[in-house]
């Protein structure tokens, strides 16, 4: 059974057309599909998806880059959304009709050691991600578990909402950090996870907060964002004062870049704290052993986000601490699904976030 809330005047006329999704059936091979409005199953719900985020990783999907083990064709790419619940089904709870909200993305099993832990994201129950072997957001609907909800105030900006998820894997960095008050902080990259990062981690009220990547402007657009500092990569602050060249207490690394996972460490002081969250290819720089030995480095890396990290998040976004919403560049119909991906893999740094708009 399911049950229907009562949904805008222009969805209802577009359930007359069916439900439109995009889907990959292989690398470089996507269409858009129109069939029935899936119904919730036992324990789920629907969600009228209000907009869904193109990332690197939806670019690796469409390449064909991502490691076959972490994608299965044909598949509805999608894991970066918000929406409106629509329907929900039996054994879900009626009161969650109309309400706005985004969700985890990892299914996992809920029995073995490490989600009982909490580290969901690391489920020994075999790798199941919403947008890569299960059914995506680049849809006009998506059906999914109530348990994997995580409802937002009545007044949330959806379209900010969207950036939920890659808020909740620097949220996991953040955790996996420990930043402390009169910290010194550096954030390598200034892409989408980065200057999410700088948000969060400027509400722990460090002593400096910097911000690096080689689009200067990029990273001179964390400065709005709680940054203290912003420099290239290959700046230096020899000319500062002995403070300024103080390496860092905690280095948050977002670019996923060759280099950047060396670099970090090199930032770091000794006996500091480095949290990888970039996703690195094959060939990267690997980080020096003798330095790990050395200065006694602790090093951590972030896949995904658990239900802890996605908690706190969401609790940001609804205090305000979380705007999402300045980092958002171009704004697409479904239909604009190849140009979507071309803009991600564009390298053109005035493109930040690519939201789809069902």
């Amino acid at each position: 059974m399911s049950a229907a809330g009562s949904p805008p005047a222009a969805r209802e006329a577009d359930r007359t057309r069916g439900a439109r999704a995009v889907v990959l059936d292989g690398p470089g091979a996507h269409r858009l599909v129109t069939g029935p409005w899936p119904e919730p199953g036992p324990g789920e719900v629907r969600v009228a998806v209000h907009a869904a985020g193109v990332c690197a990783s939806d670019r690796e999907v469409y390449d064909g880059t991502r490691d076959p083990a972490y994608v299965r064709y044909p598949v509805t790419p999608g894991h970066e959304w918000s929406g409106t619940v629509d329907a929900v089904g039996e054994g879900a709870d009626p009161q969650l009709l109309g309400r706005k909200t985004v969700a985890e993305g990892f299914r996992a099993c809920l029995r073995c050691a490490r989600c009982r832990e909490g580290a969901t994201n690391l489920c020994a129950g075999g790798y199941d991600e919403t947008g890569f072997t299960r059914p995506g957001a680049f849809a006009d609907t998506l059906v999914l578990p109530e348990r994997l909800l995580h409802p937002l105030p009545d007044d949330a900006d959806l379209r900010a909402a969207a950036l939920l998820e890659p808020a909740a894997v620097v949220a996991a960095a953040v955790l996996a950090g420990r930043p402390q008050p009169g910290e010194r902080i550096a954030v390598l990259g200034a892409g989408t996870l980065g200057l999410l990062a700088v948000q969060l981690l400027a509400a722990h009220s460090p002593a400096r907060l910097l911000a690096v990547d080689p689009r200067l402007a990029r990273a001179e657009q964390a400065l709005t964002m709680g940054a203290t500092h912003a420099r290239g990569p290959h700046d230096r602050a020899e000319g500062g004062s002995a403070d300024e060249r103080a390496p860092f207490d905690l280095v948050v690394e977002t670019a996923g870049a060759p280099s950047t996972a060396y670099d970090a460490c090199l930032l770091a002081r000794r006996g500091g704290r480095v949290v990888l969250t970039g996703m690195f290819e094959p060939g990267a720089q690997g980080i020096d052993p003798a330095r790990l030995a050395v200065d006694q480095l602790t090093v951590r890396s972030v896949f995904g986000a658990s239900s802890a990290a996605w908690s706190y998040a969401v609790r940001a976004f609804g205090s305000g601490l979380l705007r999402p919403a300045p980092l958002i560049t171009h704004e697409l119909p479904l239909t604009g699904f190849g140009e979507a991906v071309a803009l991600v893999g564009s390298g053109d740094p005035a493109v930040g976030k690519v939201l789809l708009r069902p």
